[in-house]
């Protein structure tokens, strides 16, 4: 069922419930009129029923616009509903059908998820990902070119460029030191992550290097680069690199790993779940199949 099928049925469902709810509580409610906000043939709407709309940080101005708008758009969808639900054409068993069968989703899948939260565990080791990797390695092929490596954009008239030049070509721990710090001091933009697999596109973007044709040709022939424009130098120094199609690194998929892994541990348990409901029933003699 679409999206919006679900929202009409959800008016639907919830018209029809405070229908039934306001029914019995109107005989306690209406005695007290001063707790009547508005109302629509036999349906009301009470203070208590706004009372969570706005809060004592507000204004004045700004309470009364909010409360208004609520009880103009309360009334407005009762008086749809009370319209919809008069038309002789509206098949009302049908709607009654499909509001149950809503309502049963509802309820299912509420309960559902509270059940598989309770008993859910997130933990994940590394051998579960390396093992899920391992077995499923055709499914991570990679759809982007990745890489690891180091940029940094500075303006023309930076200092220091000759020590950044240096440290951006060294290995030594100390030199990347300097150079994030240096980065952090007065890059416009910089990544220097370089034990970390990047989307080549994400990295360079807003950079000469995004409008790169042949970006293949590219990573293969470079290892350390410098463009310029009128205000900027961009600096580029590539690691290692995996291009599309070919099999992504694992540290490049483990999060979506462990996700997948967690999600498939949710889908058990609510298998389980649903089992078990069955099997207790089926124990108890709680249902019967008439022949």
């Amino acid at each position: 069922m679409k999206k919006g099928k679900y929202y009409i049925l959800l008016i639907i469902l919830l018209a029809a419930s405070s229908c039934e709810f306001l029914g019995m509580e109107s005989e306690s409610k209406m005695d007290n009129t001063e707790n009547l906000v508005a109302r629509v043939g036999n349906t009301f709407l009470y203070k208590t029923d706004i009372s969570d709309l706005t809060d004592p940080s507000m204004s004045a101005e700004d309470s009364a616009k909010i409360t208004e708008r609520f009880i103009d758009n309360w009334i407005k969808k009762e008086l749809f509903v009370r319209e919809a639900s008069s038309n002789s054409k509206i098949d009302q068993t049908e709607i009654q059908r499909k509001v149950e069968a809503y309502r049963y989703t509802l309820i299912s899948y509420e309960y559902q998820k509270l059940m598989v939260e309770q008993q859910l565990n997130r933990e994940v080791s590394e051998e579960e990902i390396k093992q899920y990797y391992s077995d499923n390695i055709d499914n991570f092929q990679l759809r982007q070119n990745i890489l690891r490596g180091r940029y940094l954009k500075i303006l023309q008239a930076a200092q220091k460029k000759a020590d950044v030049r240096r440290w951006m070509k060294s290995d030594r721990p100390e030199d990347l030191e300097s150079l994030k710090s240096y980065g952090f001091q007065f890059a416009s933009d910089f990544s220097l992550q370089d034990s970390t697999w990047i989307n080549f596109d994400d990295l360079t973007k807003n950079s000469p290097f995004s409008t790169i044709e042949n970006k293949i040709q590219f990573l293969r022939r470079n290892r350390y680069v410098e463009e310029s424009d009128s205000l900027y130098l961009y600096l580029f120094r590539i690691h290692e690199f995996k291009l599309s199609e070919q099999v992504s690194p694992l540290e490049y998929v483990k999060e979506d790993i462990k996700n997948i892994i967690i999600n498939k541990r949710k889908v058990e348990i609510a298998k389980s779940l649903e089992n078990k409901v069955y099997e207790r029933a089926k124990k108890n003699e709680d249902y019967e199949i008439y022949k």
